[in-house]
């Protein structure tokens, strides 16, 4: 183990060879190697669908045309990725900045450091998960210190390439452009999106580019965090003089560590508009969009009144989970208005 000097003091477990390796996954040998598949025999012998695969598949289409790809990993290598997630990635910290699935932050802390400020700048990242590649993941593995052979199969187990049959079947109906840049991008080892450990290597990865905007942040006068691919940053005047300069400063940085920005997605947000991150007010408190506020509650009354299923247009299977969701993020929100919404809430009769 040689991990470098930022990693010395990480409380990673000591793993030293392959073998141990196996032992510490309580796996076979040949288990570690067929869930590692570092010779991409499922990305080239299977379809998506079958004992060879060990993802199951399913293609999601944005209103972009652009196309997202779950790939949720099968029970037992789901197991190894949990033992990885809680006993190795769980013992390494993330950046201040991230505040996406880190223990004690929330998209409440990733919005807060922004209220009341004059400019509110929105960046997004287009395909996260996917630009996340399966070099860079070992790369992490070797700074933690693990040799190569051992750093090599760890990121094996924690990235996929998804086969290219696989779209034969799942990929009916798409836009034929859409598709073929969704084959070629997932075609490569990437972090898979449903996979336990993605979200907390996607913070790991992504920590260079965390120090690089937070210093850029620094420099402009401005604050910044990030939500997985959502990016924040706000300011007062000093920031407004040169916000467009930064928003390009900022997109160079991120093609330079390996991401692209979703300039659809991008807003800048001046004092007089409403300022919002990930869902949540910021011009002068922490707040819930009015518009969405009272469309919950005339969903949640007319269900108390009418019954829950004259409510359910879309077809949730657990409707009441996804109310009892809703409500519950008004409530992290806002307590006043989420109490408001659960009084409403315990009338309906389910």
């Amino acid at each position: 183990m040689h991990p470098a000097d930022a990693a010395r003091n990480w409380a990673v477990p000591r793993i030293e060879s392959v073998g141990e390796l196996a032992a510490w996954l309580c796996v076979s040998a040949g288990e570690l190697e067929w869930f590692a598949d570092l010779k991409r025999m499922n990305a080239r012998t299977g379809n998506g669908d079958g004992p060879v695969s060990n993802y199951h598949y399913r293609v999601l289409a944005k209103k972009s045309s652009s196309i997202r790809l779950i790939e949720a990993p099968k029970k037992k290598l789901k197991e190894l990725q949990r033992v990885i997630l809680r006993e190795l990635l769980e013992k390494i910290p993330s950046h201040p900045a991230a505040h996406g699935f880190v223990r004690g932050r929330s998209i409440k802390t990733f919005a807060a450091p922004h209220v009341g400020r004059m400019v509110v700048r929105r960046m997004d990242l287009r395909d996260f998960f996917p630009s996340l590649s399966g070099p860079r993941v070992q790369a992490l593995f070797r700074t933690a210190g693990y040799p190569d052979a051992v750093a090599d199969r760890l990121g094996g187990i924690c990235t996929n390439a998804a086969p290219r049959r696989m779209w034969k079947t799942l990929g009916k109906g798409l836009d034929p452009m859409a598709r073929s840049e969704a084959r070629a991008l997932y075609a490569w080892r990437h972090l898979p999106q449903g996979a336990p450990t993605s979200p907390a290597l996607a913070n790991l990865c992504a920590y260079r580019v965390d120090c690089r905007l937070s210093g850029l942040a620094e420099a402009a006068g401005a604050k910044y965090t990030r939500y997985a691919d959502d990016l924040a940053f706000s300011g007062d005047e000093k920031f407004n003089q040169c916000a467009e300069r930064f928003a390009l400063r900022a997109a160079a940085i991120l093609l330079e560590e390996g991401f692209q920005v979703n300039h659809r997605k991008t807003r800048m947000m001046r004092r007089g508009v409403r300022q919002y991150l990930a869902g949540i007010v910021t011009n002068e408190r922490l707040n819930v969009v009015r518009a969405d506020f009272y469309r919950l509650k005339a969903i949640l009354t007319n269900c108390a009144r009418h019954g829950a299923e004259s409510q359910n247009r879309e077809g949730h299977p657990a409707f009441r989970m996804h109310l009892d969701g809703r409500v519950g993020f008004v409530e992290m929100v806002n307590p006043a208005k989420g109490a408001r919404l659960r009084r409403i809430f315990e009338q309906i009769i389910w």
